[in-house]
């Protein structure tokens, strides 16, 4: 009559609270306490890494960078993912592109995107940045940043909601652990 155990993306059988996974943890902490290590998966230790230190390089671009911004205060406060804002490319993993995307701005934007380190990843926030947006038809406005940069994660609104961030950030991080690679 208790609560069955579910399957994970990527296959791993997850058990939900109780005794069998108190029973669990305490055969890891008996292993642990007898041979001093744990083994696993490289890959898996890489990818738990990478989902907890996304470092985005913000690239707010219009109306959508204030909701950016306000996904990075205390009420929503993307510090307990991981998610630290970096002024520099080269410090960065991730860019979030908030806002229209301009013909003049996008050679700025793809020059910033490979000054960042491998592997990266992009999150298109809003719908000018995902599709031009209600300037789709403008002959100064890219119809979508997937035309310069291939996009990972698409945020949709007009401007989307700080929760609409945060979930796509949680998007990202389940995206990383289930590649399950070291490259790209």
């Amino acid at each position: 009559m208790g609560i069955e155990p579910t399957t994970s993306s990527t296959g791993k059988v997850l058990l939900p609270p109780g005794p069998d996974q108190d029973a669990i943890l305490n055969q890891v902490n008996d292993e642990l306490t007898n041979k001093g290590f744990l083994v696993s998966q490289l890959d898996d230790l890489v990818n738990w890494a990478r989902t907890g230190s996304l470092w985005p390089m913000t690239f707010g671009l219009a109306c959508c960078a204030v909701e950016m911004m306000h996904a990075y205060v205390s009420r929503y406060d993307l510090d307990r993912f991981g998610v630290v804002p970096r002024p520099s490319p080269r410090q960065s993993d991730v860019i979030i592109v908030a806002g229209t995307l301009t013909n003049k701005m996008a050679p700025a934007f793809r020059k910033v995107y490979d000054q960042m380190a491998e592997p990266r990843y992009v999150i298109s926030m809003g719908s000018c940045a995902n599709g031009g947006g209600y300037y789709h038809y403008s002959y100064s406005v890219v119809r979508g940043c997937d035309r310069v940069v291939p996009v990972d994660v698409y945020v949709p609104g007009c401007p989307p909601t700080a929760e609409a961030l945060v979930y796509g950030i949680l998007q990202l991080q389940r995206k990383i652990r289930r590649t399950g690679t070291l490259w790209r």
